[in-house]
């Protein structure tokens, strides 16, 4: 079983016609399973998007999208001024998963975005995450394809680039991924590391975990204590942590607008401390995130 998406999943491009919807809607099509089945753009309704040998119809608006297709999923590449807008629309909409991978969106729209989540029924990955892949089944966002095997570790993380190591390096030590999920580095998101390690927990095909988290914010420090209160309830599987950004000088921004350290929370060293206190075994290095991973299975 995978999480998030699957082989059915409908999904819906918001921002398609632009240049990086067109070239990450061409690269998701060109993937197994993933079943795009639309644009959206509020004035370029009723045309028609042609790429990587499809034609997509564009909608005017998600709502009207959603009602012509069956769509459960939206995929959002607008520009960060309208990136906010463009959530809230898909939220009305009543769309299940949102994934959005605009970067730079402002905080303050992002607030307004994470009340409107509030007792709706969506859920929305990011933003400035790349995404979320189920090996031979979907792809939403910007993760290489051709990286990933079908397997058995669920990944998390707070880093793009970091989740594609895990990815790459789980799937040449022969292990395989059931998902990967990129949840994004900004300090006010959607979906968090809890919400996912849940959905792992819960899977009976994912038997390992990978959590890549960075320095700022205390959401690593939560997931732990998460896996350490569901560890005493029987709940355990095998997890590899990492924590990036441990040289990083306190106060100023690194990558993410959330990896800072500031006000003496968000340090590496505490993360890391909390991982080690979950029983999360920690690499030492980026680099030996699979084969950590392999050593903790073979015990």
């Amino acid at each position: 079983m995978s999480v998030l998406v699957n082989k059915d999943t409908k999904i819906l491009v918001q921002g398609l016609t632009g240049k990086t919807g067109t070239f990450h809607t061409e690269q998701a099509l060109q993937y197994a399973g993933t079943k795009m089945v639309g644009g959206v753009h509020p004035k370029k309704g009723g045309e028609t998007w042609s790429g990587a040998g499809h034609d997509l119809p564009i909608f005017a608006s998600v709502a009207e999208g959603k009602d012509k297709t069956g769509a459960d999923a939206s995929v959002i590449y607008v520009p960060p001024a309208g990136a906010a807008d463009a959530i809230i629309e898909a939220i009305d909409a009543q769309i299940g998963l949102i994934v959005c991978i605009t970067e730079g969106i402002p905080v303050l729209d992002m607030v307004r975005v994470k009340a409107k989540l509030e007792g709706s029924g969506s859920r929305l990955l990011g933003p400035n995450c790349p995404g979320v892949l189920t090996p031979d089944e979907c792809k939403i966002g910007i993760m290489p394809g051709s990286i990933f095997k079908k397997g058995s570790v669920g990944v998390v993380s707070r880093s793009g680039t970091l989740t594609y190591e895990a990815v790459f390096q789980t799937t040449n030590e022969g292990l395989g991924q059931t998902t990967a999920v990129g949840i994004g580095g900004d300090p006010v998101k959607g979906t968090e590391f809890i919400d996912v390690l849940e959905m792992f927990l819960a899977d009976d095909e994912t038997k390992s975990l990978i959590m890549i988290g960075e320095i700022g914010g205390t959401a690593e420090e939560q997931a732990a204590q998460f896996l350490k209160d569901e560890a005493k309830r029987g709940r355990k599987k095998p997890t590899v942590g990492f924590i990036a950004g441990r040289t990083a000088p306190p106060g100023r921004t690194m990558g993410h607008a959330g990896a800072i350290v500031a006000g003496g929370k968000g340090g590496a060293d505490d993360k890391i401390e909390a991982m080690k206190s979950a029983g999360i075994t920690v690499a030492d290095s980026p680099a030996r995130l699979g084969t950590t991973l392999s050593e903790l299975l073979k015990g």
